[in-house]
Parts: structure tokens; sequence; C-alpha cells
């Protein structure tokens, strides 16, 4: 990947030899400076300038290779660092106990976490286990996976187990929600009976029974008549989160997903990760190459749809307040400016929490959903939830 460094060199007049070259490549694969624009350019230097009267030549060759390189953000560099698969190799889990579990203090904020990430990286030079500092497992570093820490970036790790990660750093795979499940109770059903508009429209394909019999009856002989088939026209947008803590609510949402596939002609349905950003997507295996603009949604779909978020709000609030705090990739914008936009665009929206009410206080990103939707707005997923909330969209 330096051979255009190289012979920028050569071009610009710097008599840099293939041995010198080399020993570049060395350093750099020893990790000389693997994420310092300033430590690269030294290392380079060094390595290939030989007299001081070249190092004009050298700064001019390295500018043409390296041109935009101070540009590029931490973020960035982040998001495009590999780390070793093997740093991250289960071989044990950390438990605690309660007391334990106290003691451990927490970095203190998001920006202070991705700091010293970044430290971590440029120091560590392989694999960890048991520690409270490096990137590693079974330990009570903020950084790794199957250990415990009350804040901090989980890293390769198959499933949540505390739910107190400030960022997961992985790449996730869901399976797209079923509509063809089987209702366990219709009782969902019947409450979402409760967001009807009755509408006949379209083709006349319905037998009218009560028109045929009194047709005929003027007539004196067999007089059918049909009509249009009548519909419920309420026209639902319906947001499903496929955020890893919505694991254990699975089944009771695919139900939902089932009922209301059944009951509304008009429905569009789209899942987001945690917090709704800037791409949502219909396919749970095409989100990383089919995901849809939400603001391509927001156009589309006017102020008549009725909108219905459905996830446990359960995330870090550092992914609803801060830009970058989501998931598997950057967001430039915060999640609570997109969910503000949601909530305008669509003055009849709710939320459907899957999570025991009960339980909401003892979670700080659900009290901030609430904030941004209105407390009302939010409803657990149980029958006089879901009966509150259809009664609150059809208002």
């Amino acid at each position: 990947m330096f051979l255009p460094f190289f012979e920028s060199l050569r071009k610009n007049g710097v008599p840099v030899s293939l041995r010198e070259f080399l020993s570049f490549l060395e350093g750099m694969k020893a990790g000389l400076a693997t994420y310092d624009v300033e430590a690269f350019y030294y290392l380079a230097r060094i390595s290939m300038v030989k007299d001081e009267r070249n190092i004009d030549k050298f700064d001019r060759a390295f500018a043409a290779a390296f041109e935009g390189l101070e540009s590029i953000s931490l973020d960035q560099v982040l998001e495009a660092v590999d780390i070793p698969g093997d740093w991250l190799e289960k071989l044990a889990e950390k438990h605690l106990s309660d007391a334990e579990k106290a003691e451990i203090e927490a970095l203190g904020g998001f920006d202070k976490l991705m700091e010293t990430l970044k430290e971590r990286l440029k120091e560590q030079q392989g694999r960890h286990q048991g520690g409270n500092k490096w990137i590693g497992t079974a330990g009570t570093s903020p950084f790794g996976a199957y250990g415990y820490n009350p804040e901090g970036v989980r890293i390769g790790q198959k499933e949540s187990r505390h739910q107190r990660a400030t960022k997961v750093w992985d790449k996730r795979e869901f399976k797209n929600l079923d509509d063809t499940v089987e209702l366990g109770t219709r009782n969902i059903k019947v409450a979402l009976k409760r967001l009807r508009r009755w509408a006949r429209d379209g083709a006349a394909e319905e037998l009218d029974l009560n028109g045929t019999i009194r047709a005929t009856a003027e007539h004196g002989y067999l007089d059918v008549k049909t009509r249009p088939e009548r519909r419920n026209a309420v026209k639902v947008l319906l947001f499903l989160d496929v955020g890893g803590s919505m694991d254990p609510h699975i089944k009771v949402v695919q139900e939902l997903f089932s009922a209301a596939r059944a009951e509304f002609k008009h429905l569009e349905n789209f899942y987001f990760h945690n917090c709704l950003y800037e791409g949502v997507w219909r396919d749970n295996r095409r989100r990383w190459n089919a995901q849809i603009s939400t603001h391509e949604v927001l156009r589309t779909y006017g102020p008549d749809y009725k909108c219905i978020f459905v996830g446990d709000a359960s995330m870090s609030p550092y992914e609803i307040a801060y830009p970058g705090g989501a998931n598997e990739h950057w967001n430039a914008e915060a999640g609570q400016v997109w969910l503000a936009r949601a909530r305008d665009q669509w003055a009849s929206h709710l939320w459907i929490n899957p999570v025991p009410e009960k339980y909401w206080g003892y979670t700080h990103s659900i009290g901030m959903i609430q904030d941004i939707f209105g407390a009302d707005r939010m409803v657990p997923m149980t029958l006089s939830g879901i009966d509150a909330g259809m009664r609150q969209l059809g208002r």
C-alpha cells in the first residue's frame, strides 16, 4: 500500500533505496506509528532520508502522496480499525457479585471512553484476559467482551450480558420478523381494532346481501347487487427495533406484527437498531446495502399516517443524545434529533414498549424517549396498554 509513496519519493528526487524502504515497512509492521500522523511522518523521514538537503524534497513527496491524511478524524480511525480476533476469543467469562460490581468505577463519559480506547489501540501489543485495562476478555476493562464494567465499549461479544455498554462495536445479523405467526392470544388483534376508520372504495367485488334482497323483492326476480369491500382506511407506519436487547421480546413483537399486518391494509414497516438515525431498512438481511434514508421516509409518508414505534427503548443514553453514540456506525446527528423529526412529522405517534412498565424507571434512556415523545405516548405491550395506545392514536 506504500508503493505509491515510494514512487513519489523517487519522482521528487529523493535518493531512497529499496533497503531503506523495507526498513520503513518493518517499522510500520512493528507498530511504531499506527494511528499517529506525526509519528508516521517522522518514521518515514528517518528511514528514507539520509541527507538533510533532501528534507524539502521529502516533504513535497509526502504531501503529494498523503494529501488529506491529516483531516482523518479519530472517529473515522476507530470505525476503520480492525482489532485482531484472537484478542477477543472467549476462553473465560467474568462473573462478579453485586458488591464487586459496585467497586468498579466508570471512566466518566463517552468522550473520555473514546479517547482512552484510542490510547489503548496505540499501546496494546497482544491478547489479554482477565485484566482491568487492555482490550480483552473476562476482565473489568472498559473495552472487550465477557467481562464487566459499568460503562464501556463492548467489542466482539455474541450477545448482551449486563446491558451496560456505552457503545457496542459489533456487526450483528438479524432475521426479519414473521408476519404469518399464529397468535397465541387474540388480545393484541382485538386491541388493534380500536384503531379503525371504515371505508368502501375501489371495485365492487363483495356481495351486498341486504341490497340483493331488497332489489329482488322490488323487481320480482333475482337482482344481485355488489359493493366495494369494506376495509380499514387507517394508514400506519410501523418502526420495529431489532437491537440485541429486544431478543427476549421477539415472540410478542412477532405477534403484534402479525396482528397489525392482518388489521391494517395500509401498513408500511421499517426496522431500526435501538434508536432512529439517518437510515432504516425493510429487510434485515440487506440492511447494510439496501438502507432507506430516513429523510426519504419523512418526505414520502404524510402527516395523515399513524406512526408506531415498537422497542424496549433500552440503550446507552449516548445513543440518543450524542452524535457518534450509535452502535455499529458513526451517526452524524444524535438520535434525539431524528426522533423529534418523526414526532413533528406524524402528530399521531406512539411508542409500544415490551418492557413491563414497573421497570421503566430503572432505565434512563426510556425516560429520555418519553421526554421526546411525551409521557402519555409510551405504552406497555399489554392488552390495556395497546388498547389505551390505539385510543390515543384514534383521537
